[in-house]
């Protein structure tokens, strides 16, 4: 990194920028650094420029120039930093490639790249001009031109897939490309599609690799090195496996090299078991030998201490640096059932079958125990991957890999931290719709994260983060057994059409178990079917038959438990026959079997559970909860995903300029005539109020607004909730306004602030709030505007902007919400209005990150309209970059 020693070098007012140095993936899985250029690159470049071939150099300068004079290195490496910038990429300490710009307008500047014919191919021209472009908007810059040979196809083709407005025009032999480097909906889907396929490319080539070295493979058959040696071994791997060992010359019978650089053919995949102070020089010789992947099993990382999380720094650095990513440290490695590769680079002995499960884990002990539990079940995986300390790969590089991967059907995550929310969110939400993603987020009570994680704690509560999975599709759970539970159903069952749930079972109490439990969870059974004790095959196969022919019914739990004859297959055979004919989801408590048992095993490649086994719960209100958990996710994922709305009246420059007039003054509260500005600039109108300071004022204000009115304290406090002892309504007279601002004067003493307010009609007080949260950026939350609503903290939150189909789950995702849609004949309110002006404030959050809180309260919703009574407002700049915005990069390890 070149942050602090690059401050040397600033010109003017624009000091060394270290914000711009980003780790970015590139599109065959491998990592670069990139940086801006500074003086002491002068050697770098001339080597970089030597390297180049003839051709490559006259795409770039439109003419032979084998070598840079010591002017030009000067002139190249000495920027400013705002009106001539450059970017190089390196990677193992070469610069790979260079992007700079230089402005020849106030709005306009030429653009150029180059990137080494060695590293030609693999994305770095797209990624330069991604953060090249951040780059000049941050300095003013609107606009790029280039001028390119028509021959070099290979860089026009960079800036057209960039997704920028563009034009073209042709004069002298050279193509003019001209670039509006204004954001949009399609360079934003450009380049976060490029991020997907990188970030998944990434991930795929530490799960497939050709080769494997363990290096700490240690002759002590109870080290941690040799553990894995074994496994790989037991697991039958595909490729050949290196001990790495500075004295032996063998391992387990296998001939061991006493580092990586002496083995003599390539390396893919290395798995790290050596002491914590020796990493580093591991590191450096994985890059050299030109490794692909690290899986870091030491511990003494960021968990030990501040010694220990500056190694862990240090080592993604140094992988990254050398074009590779790393799974750990502290973890349990990784394994992948594909016959083809057959892996099991973890410290568990316990390699699970084949099946349709991805699962990533961050807690390495949690792991083991996990693989176990797998086998124990008779459920299978495709992959399986435990972070430990999840300094580099985490769970959202996995999505972006198991959202392509065939062989993933279902995904699940064991998370202990969440080191980028917004992206996690985005991610989700998009493989959902195509694969049921079920995380267990331990830590919810105190928001902590464990010692040694590469990421903040969360400083939303913990509903709100059940309320934004939500929101993605996330099947949340609230521990392991659940999230077994649940996978089970989901990779092995179709998923329910509705909530309807038939139950059949030989046992008239447990079938009443199983109603009330369906019941509890939110599903809508049937009246038990009751077969007696002494039902067998013949009587279960007519009853569960009839109801999957039902178009009523939506799901079935069958409930099977022998009274006095041991138990005969017949029962199994005939569940597991129709079950696996049928299309709706078939769920059985099975004689207290947990997991897929033999008898309701359909056979799968392998020997391992196939696609229509039937799950079994110990009892049915296990059953119960788990159908409840994909009833609400298939009902999810029928729902439209929305589209974001089309709002007339919006002037998003107008408030920008508001927002950063009142920051430049040192306004962080504006007063209400700023508030009512800004709000104006979306749409909404803050219903006007006159402050008054003594009786006759407020008789006034009352004649100006027109009767009828309210006298209402403002500032803070829960008596200024609506309906409160803050607030004195239904005045129609100057006598009672008069009255009613002496008494409350009186009441709340001579420092409490009084306005008058023109009265709205009655209706439902509602509280609609926005902000910028630290982890997930822009956060929208609506609920009641009342002390229990908030005591019960009855809040749903959502991600900003709302499409229309957000705004409108968000209002029904309260549980006061039958409230507003006419409870026991109450006139339902225009929530139509509400979901506008939810969508209006969700603008606001994700155009202004200067606009940390935003309370509408009272919005009071009416049968025709909502008028916001009442706002607040408090402005900070904003401190880094936003989540999940800009051009992509690897998040920092810490």
């Amino acid at each position: 990194m070149r942050g602090r020693a690059g401050r040397a070098y600033a010109r003017g007012v624009h000091p060394y920028p270290d914000h711009w140095e980003a780790d970015i993936v590139l599109a065959d899985g491998g990592t670069a650094h990139l940086r801006p250029i500074t003086p002491d690159d002068a050697e770098l470049l001339r080597a970089f420029h030597s390297r180049l071939s003839p051709e490559t150099i006259y795409y770039r300068f439109f003419a032979p120039y084998p070598k840079l004079s010591a002017r030009d290195v000067a002139r190249f490496t000495t920027v400013d930093y705002d009106d001539r910038v450059a970017l190089v990429a390196t990677i193992g300490g070469e610069l790979v490639a260079v992007v700079r710009y230089d402005r020849v307008t106030p709005g306009e500047a030429e653009v150029a790249f180059v990137v080494a014919d060695a590293h030609q191919g693999r994305g770095l021209g797209s990624a330069l001009l991604e953060h090249i472009g951040a780059a000049a908007r941050e300095r003013g810059v609107d606009r790029f031109v280039a001028d390119v040979l028509p021959e070099n196809r290979r860089m026009i083709g960079v800036f057209v897939a960039a997704g920028y407005t563009a034009q073209q025009s042709f004069d002298d032999g050279v193509i003019r490309l001209t670039l509006d480097l204004a954001p949009t909906a399609t360079t934003e889907g450009v380049m976060r599609d490029r991020e997907h396929r990188a970030e998944a490319r990434s991930i795929a080539r530490l799960l497939f690799p050709g080769s494997v070295a363990v290096v700490g493979a240690s002759r002590s058959e109870h080290s941690v090195g040799r553990a894995v040696l074994r496994h790989l071994l037991a697991g039958d791997f595909a490729g050949p496996v290196y001990p790495v060992h500075p004295q032996a010359a063998a391992v387990a019978g296998v001939r061991a090299f006493p580092s990586v650089l002496d083995i003599p053919d390539p390396v893919d995949l290395a798995v790290l078991a050596v002491r914590a102070d020796a990493v580093a020089e591991v590191v450096e010789q994985c890059a050299a030998k030109g490794v692909h992947g690290l899986v870091v099993v030491s511990s003494g990382f960021g968990e030990a201490g501040p010694r220990g999380r500056e190694r862990q720094e240090e080592l993604v650095r140094l992988a990254r640096a050398g074009g590779m990513r790393v799974v750990g440290p502290n973890c349990l490695g990784v394994a992948n059932t594909d016959p083809a590769v057959r892996l099991n680079a973890t410290l568990a002995p316990d390699f699970p079958p084949r099946g349709p499960i991805g699962f990533f884990s961050q807690s390495g002990a949690l792991g083991r125990a996990i693989m176990q539990r797998v086998g124990l079940r008779g459920i299978g995986l495709s992959t399986f991957v435990s972070a430990g300390n999840r300094a580099d790969v985490s769970g959202n590089d996995l999505l972006q890999y198991w959202e392509e991967d065939p062989a993933t059907e279902v995904v699940l995550q064991y998370l202990e931290s969440l080191g980028n929310p917004r992206k996690f969110a985005r991610l989700a939400r998009r493989l959902a719709r195509r694969k049921p993603l079920v995380a267990v987020r331990s830590g919810g009570s105190s928001q902590g994260v464990p010692i040694g994680h590469a990421a903040q704690a969360l400083s939303l509560p913990d509903a709100a983060v059940t309320s934004l999975f939500q929101q993605a599709g996330v099947v949340r759970v609230d521990d392991i057994t659940q999230l077994f539970d649940v996978a089970q159903l989901l990779a092995y069952q179709p998923l329910p059409k509705g909530s309807s749930v038939g139950v059949v079972g030989n046992s008239d109490s447990l079938g009443l178990l199983a109603k009330d439990a369906c019941l509890r969870v939110g599903l809508a059974p049937r009246e038990p079917v009751d077969l007696g004790p002494e039902a067998g095959a013949a009587e279960f196969e007519r009853a569960l038959g009839a109801l999957l022919a039902d178009d009523a019914v939506d799901s079935v739990i069958t409930v099977f438990v022998p009274a006095l004859a041991p138990p005969g297959a017949d029962v199994a055979e005939a569940v597991r026959r129709l079950a696996a004919g049928a299309d709706k989801p078939v769920l059985a408590s099975y004689l207290g079997h947990q997991g897929l048992p033999p008898e309701l095993r359909v056979p799968g490649p392998g020997g391992s559970a196939g696609r229509g086994s039937v799950p079994s719960y110990p009892a049915p209100e296990d059953a119960a909860r788990a159908l409840a958990h994909a009833t609400r996710y298939a009902a999810w994922r029928r729902r439209p995903e929305g589209r974001l709305p089309e709002l007339d009246g919006i002037d998003a420059d107008a408030a920008r300029e508001l927002v950063a007039a009142a920051l430049d003054e040192g306004v962080e509260r504006p007063g209400e005539a700023e508030v009512r500005r800004l709000l104006a600039c979306y749409g909404v109108e803050l219903w006007p109020q006159r402050a008054a300071a003594s009786a006759e004022e407020a008789a006034a204000a009352a004649g100006e607004l027109g009767y009828p009115v309210v006298v209402k304290a403002v500032g803070e406090g829960p008596w200024l909730r609506f309906g409160g002892s803050g607030v004195r309504a239904d005045l129609h007279t100057a006598e009672g306004v008069r009255g009613a601002f002496t008494a409350m004067a009186a009441r709340l003493g001579p420092g409490a602030g009084l306005a008058v307010q023109r009265m709205a009609r009655p209706g439902a007080a509602t509280s609609v709030r926005a902000g910028q949260d630290a982890s997930f950026g822009g956060v929208v939350s609506f609920g009641l505007a009342d002390v229990t609503a908030e005591l019960l903290e009855d809040r749903a939150y959502r991600l900003a902007p709302l499409t229309d189909a957000d705004a409108a789950d968000l209002v029904r995702s309260v549980r006061a919400a039958p409230l507003l849609f006419g409870h026991r004949g109450a006139e339902p309110v225009d929530v139509a209005a509400l979901e506008e002006l939810l969508a209006r404030v969700s603008r606001i959050a994700d155009d202004l990150p200067e606009v940390a809180e935003l309370e509408l309260d009272p919005v009071l919703a009416a049968p025709a309209g909502a008028a916001v009574l009442g706002a607040r407002l408090r402005l900070a700049r904003p401190v880094g970059p936003r989540p999940d915005h800009g051009p992509r990069r690897l998040r920092a390890p810490y």
